[in-house]
């Protein structure tokens, strides 16, 4: 293993530890993610599509484009992170200085002007998207990178990241329950209140209050951390625009984070490809009312609930990495069964009593084990950092998180491209009602999905073979690390150049 000189990312030699307080205020910021996943994965393409009128494939591919833009933004956001030196650190100045324009352009994004052809359509949809996914990872990324600097320890960082996806969870599933018993109304025209136009107008601005007010909180609850926080000490060559490039092709490098970066392409896309077919299936396929949507989502809310604690214990029992891998293909295997049974005509029909309990049910059992995958994965990444850091001597978790973020918004991405192929495959119309999809438009939608989905599922979770980082790894990561900090520091006292780390 390489031995390099110490990084100039320091951090105090003592820390008291985070509170409870720090942790809720931590968790709470994913509310904001949460609801801006809630609305763009699920209901911006059911919304242009089916009560605007666009076609499928111009809204999918609008979005997917959008992750040109995050592909070169996002890596420059977390470098600029890591960067930063300022009197409230590096990590809090994108916090709250992310919070009005993400509320902003988020409620806008449900607002386009009137008398636009499809294809100006499609642009608006590619501009206020880009911008709200460009200002939510100003956000996202810091206060991620943040997770890996709050606390070392190996069991620990899983439980911060179970707080994040309970408090991520609440805002997504949170948020559409509200937004479905509340807003969508169904009327004698429209007997799916999720087709109600009118509903989309207070969705968009209780969607952005509670985006500004979660950051808000996050930033707040934990700025008193601030001087306990590893921070930029010098600027360095990190500065150039070569550094740049060099630091981030180091992280591409590290066999790690390639496996869990390959891992979480694919299974945020198969997330969001689920995310904006889900409501198809409940609407069309199930038949399903607003009200309906609203009491399953709650099985989400269950599924978080289960997870948050489970995850922690898993990775105890099974390791990080397998229990990522299992929860991941048997979850996937469990989600998929009420389709499949659709299919072969062996499942409950619309109307039956059985069927919402028995969807609720299988939807809560499947979303905590997609939860725990979920969170083991980003403990994971918290725990690459520090292997990068022995390797290379540069502490930088906002390049990693960067490629985190990315990954997620794949899942409004890529997933919502495939979600309008699968669409346009099937050959489902725009703009239908529930009485004109025949049994056969059912099952063309179902047999183009099913695959797709969980091709997208096993093929991620292959990558995570390859990802080497056991507990036994981690904690002689840390030690080396604090070995060498304690090293510099001691070199810095014999200089007479010690200060505070916290700038």
């Amino acid at each position: 293993m390489a031995t390099t000189a110490p990084s100039p990312d320091l951090a105090p030699a003592s820390a008291p530890p985070i509170t409870r307080v720090h942790r809720l205020s931590f968790g709470f910021g994913a509310v904001a993610n949460g609801v801006k996943n809630a609305a763009f994965s699920t209901y911006l393409l059911l919304f242009y599509n089916q009560v605007l009128g666009v076609p499928a494939a111009i809204v999918s591919g609008a979005i997917a484009l959008t992750l040109l833009v995050d592909a070169f933004a996002d890596p420059f956001i977390g470098r600029w992170s890591d960067m930063t030196r300022s009197r409230i650190g590096r990590r809090h100045p994108f916090i709250f200085g992310s919070a009005l324009p993400t509320a902003a352009f988020f409620v806008l994004s449900w607002f386009p002007p009137a008398g636009l052809s499809d294809m100006q359509m499609g642009l608006w949809i590619f501009a206020l998207a880009a911008l709200t996914r460009m200002s939510i990872s100003a956000f996202e990324i810091p206060t991620s990178a943040m997770a890996a600097e709050l606390t070392d320890n190996y069991s620990e960082r899983t439980g911060l990241f179970g707080l994040r996806y309970f408090f991520g969870y609440l805002g997504t599933f949170g948020f559409a329950a509200f937004s479905l018993a509340v807003f969508f109304v169904a009327t004698p025209e429209i007997s799916r209140g999720q087709l109600n136009p009118e509903g989309y107008v207070k969705f968009a601005w209780l969607g952005g209050a509670l985006i500004f007010i979660a950051i808000l909180v996050c930033g707040w609850g934990t700025l008193s951390r601030v001087p306990y926080l590893r921070q930029r000490d010098e600027p360095g060559e990190g500065a150039t625009p070569a550094s740049h490039f060099k630091e981030m092709w180091q992280a591409f490098r590290n066999r790690g984070f390639l496996a869990i970066f390959g891992f979480g392409v694919f299974k945020y896309t198969a997330i969001g490809l689920y995310a904006a077919t889900t409501v198809y299936f409940s609407t069309y396929v199930f038949k399903l009312k607003a009200d309906q949507l609203a009491l399953l989502t709650f099985d989400s809310l269950i599924a978080a609930v289960l997870a948050a604690p489970l995850a922690p214990r898993f990775s105890r029992w099974l390791g990080k990495r397998n229990t990522s891998m299992l929860m991941a293909i048997f979850g996937i295997a469990l989600g998929i069964s009420p389709l499949l049974l659709t299919l072969l005509d062996s499942f409950f029909l619309p109307g039956d009593p059985r069927l919402l309990p028995t969807l609720f049910t299988i939807g809560a059992v499947y979303g905590a084990m997609i939860a725990i995958s979920l969170i083991n994965t980003s403990s994971m990444l918290a725990d690459v950092v520090e292997d990068h850091a022995v390797r290379t001597g540069q502490h930088t978790a906002g390049v990693f998180f960067a490629a985190s973020s990315f990954m997620q918004q794949c899942s409004a991405g890529l997933g919502i491209m495939v979600a309008g192929i699968v669409l346009e495959l099937s050959d489902f119309p725009a703009k239908a009602d529930v009485s004109q999809i025949t049994p056969a438009m059912e099952d063309s939608l179902i047999a183009h999905y099913v695959p797709a989905s969980l091709g997208l599922w096993i093929i991620g979770a292959l990558f995570l073979l390859f990802y080497p980082i056991t507990e036994e790894t981690h904690r002689e990561n840390v030690e080396r690390l604090k070995a060498r900090e304690a090293q510099a520091r001691e070199q810095q006292i014999r200089d007479g150049s010690f200060g505070s780390p916290a700038r």
